[in-house]
């Protein structure tokens, strides 16, 4: 039986394919203001299973592979075992509704990506293993909270530079998200993430 990770990733791998290959299938699908203000309120869910292109769609669903396998046990015992597809499909949702909120009124404003979703996976690993090596472009190694601390750095550098239908933003959004989430199912999570950040010092 395939883990909900692999599941999610077979789905937005097709789902990514198709919209590349049907134009009119791809603006359906992704974020667009106008559009929600019409009542296609379920773009805040399928913006998250569209890439920008095949880098786009390997980045992410390449991490998400890697750490959302690693803590979908976590979530899976609620919800009737379907805790991390929640948790990822919420975080997607949550981690757009600041953009659309300052965007609501732009008509040329348009987003995509599983990014928010993705984060959230990443950041409420980092919360588990805060010194587990990553591996920056699957090649360089950096200790997970060092990564962590880059990749905000870098969110908020690209979306001030702009210049692409990738919400940036939504990967600070969705990593907040998957924080408080985990902290909240799981408060010991807390005290665990201090005694995981100062072992090297102790």
């Amino acid at each position: 039986m395939l883990n909900h990770t692999t599941l999610i990733i077979i789905v937005t791998v097709i789902i990514s394919l198709l919209a590349w290959q049907n134009k009119a299938l791809f603006n359906r699908l992704i974020f667009y203001p106008p559009a929600v203000e019409q009542g296609q309120w379920d773009r805040f869910v399928t913006h998250g299973f569209i890439h920008a292109d095949s880098m786009h769609l390997l980045f992410n669903m390449f991490t998400l592979y890697f750490f959302g396998r690693a803590i979908e046990g976590l979530y899976q015992p609620y919800l009737w075992g379907y805790g991390f597809v929640v948790f990822y499909v919420l975080a997607i949702i949550v981690a757009m509704i600041p953009s659309y909120i300052k965007n609501r009124n732009n008509a040329s404003y348009l987003s995509l990506g599983a990014s928010g979703g993705v984060s959230a996976v990443l950041f409420a690993f980092i919360l588990l293993a805060p010194w587990d090596t990553l591996y920056l472009f699957a090649i360089v190694p950096i200790p997970a909270i060092l990564f962590a601390v880059a990749y905000v750095a870098y969110s908020i550098y690209a979306d001030r530079r702009g210049g692409s239908n990738i919400n940036h933003m939504a990967h600070l959004w969705g990593g907040a998200f998957g924080v408080i989430a985990t902290i909240i199912l799981e408060p010991q999570v807390i005290p665990h993430f201090i005694s995981e950040l100062l072992s090297p010092i102790l």
